[in-house]
């Protein structure tokens, strides 16, 4: 169970959900200037870790260097976050907001912000083991 990614709209109960299903879960937000892979030092033994704050994460970083140039180094933390969490018996939790729906905004950077945060997602149920999309405050199990 090294990593689980919990995916839904805004208000749409992703935190309820974590807090159900780990009730003794450690909470980290990510800081804007503050690289992905430094979630590892919240990191604590037989602990789960619940990460918030991706699309402001990913907001504060437009510009900071190319798209795939970012999209590397975060696959890259990742995979480092999930190898120190097996290692410390730890679930990671990644809650992300889905931004994908509706009308695409005419801004180049919410255009960007919305395509980085939709290859982020990408990225992170590729290398989660289970995907939970919550609606409405209810959970359906994507990837298992």
């Amino acid at each position: 169970m090294a990593m689980q990614l919990f995916i839904g709209g805004a208000c749409a109960g992703r935190r309820d959900a974590v807090a159900k299903r780990f009730p003794t879960a450690l909470w980290k937000r990510l800081a804007a200037d503050v690289p992905f892979a430094d979630s590892h030092q919240a990191l604590a033994a037989n602990t789960p870790l619940a990460i918030t704050g991706v699309l402001e994460w990913l907001r504060a970083n437009l510009g900071s260097a190319d798209t795939e140039t970012l999209r590397q180094q975060w696959q890259s933390d990742m995979t480092m976050l999930c190898q120190r969490a097996d290692q410390r018996n730890a679930p990671l939790i990644i809650i992300a907001t889905e931004i994908g729906r509706g009308i695409v905004p005419m801004q180049p950077e919410q255009r960007q912000l919305r395509d980085l945060n939709g290859w982020f997602t990408q990225d992170a149920a590729a290398q989660a083991d289970q995907v939970w999309y919550v609606r409405h405050g209810l959970m359906k199990v994507i990837k298992s």
